[in-house]
C-alpha cells in the first residue's frame, strides 16, 4: 500500500519465502540484475539480495507483480545496502560484474 502526500512514506511490500531450500518465493522484486546457476542478483523494495546456490533456475518472474520464484538448492541469501556496507557492496558487484 502507498500513502500519498509529502509527508507519508511509502510502504515496503518486500517477502521471502523459502521451502526446505529448495524453492523461493519473492514480492517486491524491481529488477533482476544477473542470474545463472549459481547465484541471483536481484533489486528489491528493500535493497539488493544476493542468493546463492546450485542449480538455481528461475521459475516463475512478473516484473509487473513484483514475484519471482526460484527452486534449487540454496546455500545463502544476503542483502547488499550500499549506505551501510560501501565497501563489501562495492567487492560484491565488482567480482558480480568483472
Amino acid at each position: 500500500m502507498m500513502e500519498s502526500g509529502p509527508n507519508q512514506k511509502k510502504v515496503i511490500r518486500h517477502e521471502v519465502v523459502m521451502v526446505n531450500r529448495k524453492k523461493l518465493d519473492i514480492s517486491g522484486v524491481l529488477k533482476v540484475e544477473s542470474f545463472d546457476h549459481e547465484e541471483f542478483l536481484l533489486q528489491t523494495e528493500a535493497g539488493f539480495l544476493t542468493i546463492k546456490g546450485k542449480n538455481l533456475h528461475m521459475k516463475n518472474l512478473s516484473l509487473e507483480t513484483g514475484q519471482v520464484s526460484i527452486e534449487g538448492v540454496v546455500f545463502a541469501m544476503e542483502y547488499i545496502d550500499e549506505t551501510t556496507h560501501g565497501e563489501k557492496a562495492k567487492g560484491i558487484f565488482g567480482r558480480i560484474f568483472k
